[in-house]
């Protein structure tokens, strides 16, 4: 008896200790950094499970989804990306939603000359760079680049910023870029610019100029056990989306 008390006393133990253990595995578009860094202790606070967060450009972790990287939960700061997965059948198709909105803004560092500027055909970008360049993720894959492209396309300046771009892995890239003062103008989520003293806001991009910013998640195929679930089903509660809302993101209705 004395046996079976201790086998049954170490099996509890065993289970709380696999319990504490357990951990989702995000993978999230780089903007996302600081407020999912929120999200997630705050639910490790509430439940005790813990979070493997990675944040990267959202084309660089689809293609690490795509090839079998083991994430739980996917979070892409574009619907193309998230269209790539789905196509290649790596999320539960079923459970893509559109969590959030953003805007897109250039900032510059907080010490330059101008603290609005006017963003229009007539505007004199190289002379505005002042022998530096646009930072920006790269149009090529990066979300925000992308957004970026389209909306000095729209504007009429496209063909003046292309030679002056600096082409970032991930818009954080961009930012720190201009942070540096490497880059003395910078396009990036309005969320990034709000969580870096070392920028400031000199002109809002017009939302028109863009295809709308949002930012769809799903469960990746074969990881949707109840922990993930109720991770994923927490990402779109009333207190995520206080946190979200702080860091300046919109939430999008569908997500609530």
């Amino acid at each position: 008896m004395l046996r079976s008390g201790l086998f049954a006393c170490c099996a509890v133990l065993a289970a709380g200790s696999a319990s504490a253990a357990e951990k989702v595995t995000v993978f999230a578009a780089a903007s996302l950094t600081n407020a999912m860094k929120e999200v997630a202790a705050l639910y490790e606070q509430q439940t005790g499970t813990g979070s493997t967060l990675s944040f990267a450009s959202s084309s660089a972790l689809a293609r690490q989804i795509a090839q079998g990287a083991p994430a739980d939960i996917y979070l892409s700061a574009n619907e193309k990306w998230m269209d790539y997965v789905a196509q290649q059948e790596a999320i539960e198709p079923q459970s893509r939603k559109t969590l959030l909105t953003n805007r897109l803004v250039m900032v510059a560092p907080t010490g330059y000359p101008a603290d609005q500027i006017e963003v229009s055909a007539s505007w004199d970008l190289t002379a505005a760079l002042q022998g530096t360049r646009l930072a920006t993720g790269d149009p090529n894959h990066v979300p925000a680049g992308m957004y970026a492209q389209q909306s000095l396309e729209s504007l009429g300046l496209w063909q003046q910023a292309m030679p002056l771009l600096a082409r970032a892995n991930n818009v954080r890239s961009a930012l720190l870029l201009v942070e540096r003062q490497e880059a003395l103008l910078g396009i990036v989520y309005k969320t990034d610019a709000l969580v870096s003293e070392k920028v400031k806001i000199v002109a809002e991009l017009p939302a028109s100029s863009h295809t709308p910013i949002s930012y769809p998640a799903a469960l990746v195929k074969g990881q949707a056990d109840d922990a993930v679930k109720a991770y994923y089903d927490f990402l779109q509660s009333d207190q995520a989306r206080v946190i979200f809302e702080k860091y300046g993101f919109g939430v999008a209705e569908r997500a609530l």
